[in-house]
């Protein structure tokens, strides 16, 4: 064993005795973030305008912060760019994460001196209980790579901003970064083809044995990587490659095309929930459903059930209250200054014991044009079966309402999925895919049995037209994601118009 892997273990065995401590413990650590950032937050102008100082317990607290989305902060985040102290949080924040995505303008997500260690801890706390519950440690020899956006960060007002991924890496210490690529020349390149590009000519030269990134673009670097080297797999490529680390959408669709383009039934996938307010949760053991809730990780949680989140109001729970198998919206309360923050995901819980989370969706995510609020979670279910009994691999894929087609036809869900290969009848694979719905969504069902909805339909979408997609819209690359629901038509008809698609 050498010296790196002797140190990473006793790291490991560290990490993972302090995780047992507080997942077997939570409500005493949530409860003592919950007092802690209630004696920060009194002191900032935030915790004066909502009386943080006669706040005494949860129910007061519930009626003195109502929940709101990044719209209701931007004011107070305009005020800390212009320079103003304890705002959010004491002081001004170490950082301003630059977050956008295709459904919504540029966010900017203050990090505090506080939050800062959560987000490096991310891979620390994932990674460590893969070695606790394996004993695997031999990779840490080899390389890593996390496909992410540029590190470099730029001066606005008063505080400097980046991408997450490059604040991260701002913060790793250099005898660490020797491991990780790509070099900070290549990560710094804009253009995403040309960054891809050099990605691969310089992780050819590696012996590659961690791999992290989002799904969709991992697959590209693999791709690319195929496509240089002539090799049929990666694993011919990096025969020590072991770990695949992602998060940020639902892995399940893509699983059987990452285990053909890898090779091999050897790889472990560990998924990873770090948004951009916070390290949310892991996976801690690798053959059980959900990951672990991050109960030491400076957030205070609370839970809507996700058909309330609109409403004026709406159930908010504690984690005590929760409940198996319903679709919450998460709320952060951090330790940047985000009180009652309505972040728009939406969780399941798998576990009360520890408390471990499936991401289920996006509260904008959604399909409901006739009443039956189709979520991610079913979607991505319902393709994943069909896939994997028909042994079709999936690329990407989204799905919109048609509520006025041609010709007189009953309203139905249109499917966009670009395939590896498209099944051999496509018609069928849609049926088998209905019907899975069906059972999932009893008011989907009901349209469909009723006759309001004849059964989805499925266009094929060219290859790299997803892609080409994102890359009209500057989104190519990086943590970008493609949305795979919506309860309009705005993706879909983007998409006809730009690949001139024609049915």
């Amino acid at each position: 064993m050498s010296l790196k892997s002797f140190i990473a273990k006793k790291a490991a065995n560290f990490y993972a005795n302090k995780i047992n401590r507080w997942s077997k413990d939570p409500f005493s650590y949530q409860e003592k973030i919950f007092r802690t950032h209630l004696s920060v937050g009194k002191n900032t102008q935030f915790g004066k305008e909502h009386n943080f100082d006669a706040i005494k317990n949860y129910e007061d607290f519930k009626r003195a912060v109502p929940l709101r989305n990044y719209d209701g902060f931007q004011p107070y985040i305009d005020r800390i760019i212009a320079g103003e102290q304890n705002v959010l949080w004491k002081g001004m924040p170490k950082f301003m994460v630059k977050s956008s995505g295709t459904t919504l303008g540029t966010k900017f997500i203050p990090v505090s001196q506080e939050g800062m260690p959560t987000f490096i801890n991310a891979g620390r706390q994932t990674l460590a209980m893969y070695i606790a519950e394996t004993g695997n440690v031999a990779w840490v020899d080899g390389s890593m790579i996390f496909i992410q956006a540029s590190p470099v960060l730029e001066q606005m007002g008063a505080v400097k901003v980046g991408r997450m991924s490059g604040v991260v890496y701002s913060h790793i210490p250099k005898y660490l970064r020797k491991n990780l690529t790509p070099s900070y020349e290549t990560n710094i390149i804009k253009d995403w083809e040309e960054k891809l590009t050099k990605i691969c000519e310089e992780t050819l030269q590696k012996d590659m044995t961690v791999i992290g990134g989002i799904p969709p673009w991992a697959l590209m670097y693999f791709e690319r990587l195929l496509d240089m080297t002539g090799k049929s797999t990666v694993k011919e490529i990096f025969p020590n490659f072991e770990l695949y680390v992602y998060g940020g959408l639902n892995f399940a669709p893509y699983r059987e095309q990452f285990r053909k383009i890898i090779g091999g039934d050897d790889i472990a996938f560990l998924e990873m929930y770090n948004a951009s307010e916070g390290f949310i949760a892991f996976q801690d053991m690798l053959d059980v459903e959900g990951m672990l809730l991050n109960l030491d990780g400076g957030i205070f949680y609370e839970f809507v059930p996700a058909n309330e989140i609109h409403d004026e109001n709406p159930t908010r729970l504690r984690l005590e209250d929760v409940e198996l198998d319903v679709n919450y919206a998460i709320i952060l309360n951090n330790n940047s200054g985000f009180w009652g923050y309505i972040i728009g995901d939406t969780v399941r819980f798998v576990s009360k014991k520890p408390y471990r989370i499936a991401f289920t969706g996006r509260i904008k995510h959604f399909i409901s044009a006739f009443g039956e609020h189709i979520i991610g979670e079913e979607v991505d279910e319902a393709i994943r079966l069909v896939a994997e009994e028909e042994n079709v691999g999936i690329i990407e894929f989204t799905v919109a309402p048609q509520v006025t087609p041609k010709d007189g036809q009953l309203p139905y869900h249109e499917w966009f999925v670009e395939f590896v290969e498209p099944p051999k009848d496509l018609k069928k694979f849609a049926l088998k895919m209905n019907k899975i719905l069906t059972e999932k969504n009893i008011f989907y069902g009901y349209l469909i049995n009723s006759r309001a909805l004849q059964p989805l339909i499925i266009r094929p979408v060219p290859k790299d037209g997803f892609r080409k997609y994102m890359k009209s819209k500057g989104k190519l690359g990086g943590q970008n994601k493609m949305p795979r629901l919506a309860n309009n038509r705005q993706y879909a008809d983007e998409i006809i118009e730009l690949l001139m698609m024609d049915f």
